[in-house]
């Protein structure tokens, strides 16, 4: 199975679905409703978050109901909204008075905790790099530091770069090893957007330090997965970009990353990145 899923009409199916041979440990879906339309799920083994991307919803798990989850017309304004979906929960989504599209990112986990809204006043964030470095952007953490101690190891955020192109996940790191305490292990799984929409980028993926991967053509609606190994990003010139990250431990809550020692004293030069890089534990 190749790591990278071109743009199609999932037909709200699960893009990475359960027990998925590259990142079992990983779940998501794009779901597309109409005012009045509802959508529901249940995942034996996986805890979730429904994060909204445009539009307004309210979202029964296990009969309780948390309302207007959602504020968005489009994704490059305003601040996320969530919800969190403990284990083996009935979920149902039910669209409001607008087209919506959500992201619904999972994690495998053995605890089924309680679920709680993440509202806009929840989102952690952080900015950080600099124009000069091509290293510009900000994130929004949905599922974070924040609220560690009522989840468990799922983490959800939403990364943009900030102006018109530039690298992200730079410099290149790592997190597919427990070895603590240089490192963590998560997989991951990216969905991209562009701004304007007919924008593109590039992704990389190379397994040892100094090694040669496979560059993938990301367009808006790529969906890219990671078990292992480097995978720094790059948007062209004149285009913003957005991913939606699910990132899940295979037994830490916490995630460290491991960067490439050749590219690792960037880490002082580039502003602010060691308050991003803490963000994620």
């Amino acid at each position: 199975m190749t790591r990278h899923i071109a743009p199609f009409d999932n037909k709200n199916q699960p893009i990475v679905a359960e027990g998925n041979d590259v990142v079992p440990l990983t779940y998501f879906n794009r779901v597309i409703l109409q005012p009045g339309d509802t959508h529901q799920y249940r995942l034996a083994k996986h805890e979730s978050c429904v994060v909204p991307v445009i539009g307004t919803c309210s979202v029964s798990v296990d009969g309780e109901m948390f309302d207007d989850i959602g504020e968005r017309k489009n994704l490059w304004e305003g601040m996320p909204n969530g919800v969190y979906v403990p284990v083996d929960a009935e979920c149902t989504i039910t669209c409001g008075a607008q087209a919506m599209e959500i992201f619904i990112a999972g994690g495998v986990f053995e605890e089924k905790l309680t679920p709680f809204a993440i509202r806009t006043s929840d989102i952690d964030k952080v900015q950080y790099g600099s124009d000069d470095t091509k290293t510009h952007r900000k994130i929004k953490h949905i599922l974070g530091q924040s609220n560690v101690d009522r989840r468990g190891r799922l983490l959800v955020s939403e990364l943009f770069t900030v102006g018109a192109g530039g690298w992200s996940g730079f410099p290149p790191h790592k997190h597919d090893t427990d070895r603590l305490p240089e490192e963590t292990r998560f997989e991951e799984v990216y969905q991209f957007r562009f701004n304007p929409d007919h924008g593109f980028g590039c992704q990389f993926d190379y397994l040892e330090d100094g090694g040669m991967g496979s560059p993938h053509h990301i367009k808006s609606g790529s969906t890219y997965m990671i078990d292992h190994g480097y995978h720094p990003c790059v948007a062209a010139p004149g285009y913003e970009m957005y991913y939606f990250t699910i990132i899940v431990g295979e037994t830490s809550q916490s995630l460290v990353q491991y960067f490439e020692p050749t590219h690792a004293y960037q880490i002082d030069t580039i502003p602010g990145i060691k308050d991003m890089v803490a963000k994620f534990k």
